[in-house]
């Protein structure tokens, strides 16, 4: 009984073997009569289609017309497609994909472009509101006032009293020609008053109490802080020493650090609006009064004064202020916002986008930057788009492929160096923008030989040559990569 089980499993075990094999083989036959799906979505794959050419990443300038080694790197070239647009010159990406990348838009707007400056500043003393106080005369100081430079004086306050000895001896001479009547005489003496530096007021007291007074007040002819004071009791004077200097406060200057890139829009006489921390939500308005010749060589900041009035004598140097200049252009211009641009150092981009999805670095010639907006002078028009988020990788792509910015009015590429490289080759193709070489190894490059286009200087280099020409050629290595210099037919020609 049990044999018959162990060969009635036996029998089940190959049944199902059997079964598994005849399976595999049936629907193996099944998939082979299909066509190959995944073998075609292969060959439709974007990289069996047509080469455009190939380049080098890391020198996406230059093109090569086959597969090979990069002559300037140690990698493989890269081939470039064509893309279902037919635009080389552009950054294609699907719509649909626009939001999933972050890609944000602006439109190129004209306008007045009413822009301002935010800086700060320093309140100073009004240097030309100074007074300084001086002896006329020699003399002794018999008494100073209890007055210490940094106090706030009001006109006429008084500082010190001197005694003049000289004053003593002319007033009493006034005082006896006064007694005799002799005008002519008493005119002379008065004079005479007048010239050792006596005050108008002090000889009218003289002449009108008849008695002597030697003794000379100082006081501070303008109302102001004490900057000086330079006398102490006891002490002798001579003529023409400083004992005491008052700055004004009537009007206060506002010193304006302003970098040297918006130096150019600030002149004499502009607005200017002053916030100062001590005293919040009030609003100072002034003009700017000088504009000073010398730059900070440190912070690269040119310095402006701006004069402030102070009737109430509450603003004091060495307050800081916040500045705000208002700077308006008469004529309207283009503008982007300013995280459109993309600074290279060398030159500054925007991307700007076309129809269906397709995008073009363009090289622009910036103005004036203010409030998160840039004044366009060359490089764009008015209702063009321009990328606003997401434009650095669309520049990385545009890198990689090898397309270059540049502007409406570009001048040639200027030449990195003044020896050309030469080469011997033919012409394949030509016109007046560029020309397809057969050439032989640029030495100086550690080019070997092959078939490439390049750019000519001038459309004048394509006269008197044709197809199948053999010429001597001669590069030039520019910023935006190798350009023809000159082309010059050989002697012999198949």
């Amino acid at each position: 009984m049990s044999l018959k089980k162990g060969n009635g499993a036996l029998l089940v075990g190959i049944s199902l073997a059997l079964g598994v094999a005849g399976g595999y083989w049936l629907a193996h036959q099944r998939m082979s009569g299909l066509p190959n799906t995944t073998q075609e979505q292969s060959l439709n794959s974007p990289d069996e289609r047509k080469a455009l050419y190939w380049y080098d990443p890391m020198y996406p300038q230059q093109k090569f017309d086959k597969p090979g080694k990069s002559p300037f790197m140690d990698m493989q070239l890269v081939p470039q497609y064509t893309s279902s647009a037919g635009d080389r010159a552009t950054v294609s990406i699907d719509p649909s994909l626009t939001q999933n990348l972050g890609l944000r838009f602006a439109t190129v707007s004209r306008a007045i472009f009413d822009s301002s400056l935010d800086v700060t500043g320093v309140l100073g003393f009004n240097e030309r509101d100074v007074a300084v106080i001086q002896a006329r005369t020699p003399g002794f100081v018999e008494r100073v006032y209890a007055h210490a430079p940094g106090d706030v004086l009001k006109a006429n306050a008084a500082l010190a009293d001197v005694l003049v000895p000289e004053w003593a001896a002319a007033q009493t001479e006034f005082l006896a020609l006064k007694r005799n009547g002799d005008a002519a005489l008493l005119d002379a003496a008065r004079q005479r008053l007048r010239l050792t530096g006596m005050p108008a007021a002090l000889i009218t007291d003289v002449e009108r109490g008849g008695k002597v007074q030697p003794y000379l007040t100082l006081t501070s002819p303008i109302a102001g802080v004490l900057q000086e004071l330079n006398v102490r009791a006891g002490m002798a004077v001579a003529t023409g020493d400083t004992l005491a200097r008052v700055n004004g406060l009537s009007s206060v200057w506002l010193a304006v650090a302003v970098p040297e890139s918006d130096a150019g829009s600030i002149t004499v006489g502009q607005a200017v609006e002053a916030r100062l921390p001590a005293f919040p939500g009030t609003i100072l308005n002034g003009r700017v009064s000088a504009i000073l010749p010398e730059t900070n060589p440190d912070s690269r900041t040119l310095r402006v004064r701006v004069e402030l009035p102070n009737p109430d004598g509450r603003l004091r140097p060495g307050l800081t202020a916040q500045v705000h200049l208002n700077r308006s252009t008469e004529q309207s211009v283009l503008w982007v916002p300013s995280e459109a641009v993309i600074r290279t150092g060398r030159r500054a981009l925007v991307m700007l986008a076309e129809d269906a999805g397709r995008y073009r670095p363009v090289e622009v010639q910036l103005g004036q930057e203010s409030d998160g907006k840039t004044a366009i002078l060359k490089g764009l028009e008015e209702g063009q788009k321009v990328v606003t988020s997401g434009q650095f990788l669309l520049d990385s792509e545009a890198s990689l492929k090898g397309i270059v910015a540049r502007s409406e009015e570009e001048s040639p590429p200027r030449v990195a160096a003044s020896s050309f490289h030469e080469a011997d080759g033919q012409i394949v193709e030509i016109n007046d923008k560029e020309v397809t070489l057969a050439h032989g190894p640029f030495k100086t490059l550690g080019m070997p030989g092959m078939t490439m286009t390049f750019p000519l200087a001038s459309p004048a280099l394509m006269q008197g040559l044709k197809t199948g020409d053999k010429v001597r050629i001669a590069l030039s290595q520019t910023d935006d990569g190798l350009r023809v210099e000159r082309l010059d037919k050989s002697g012999s020609q198949p």
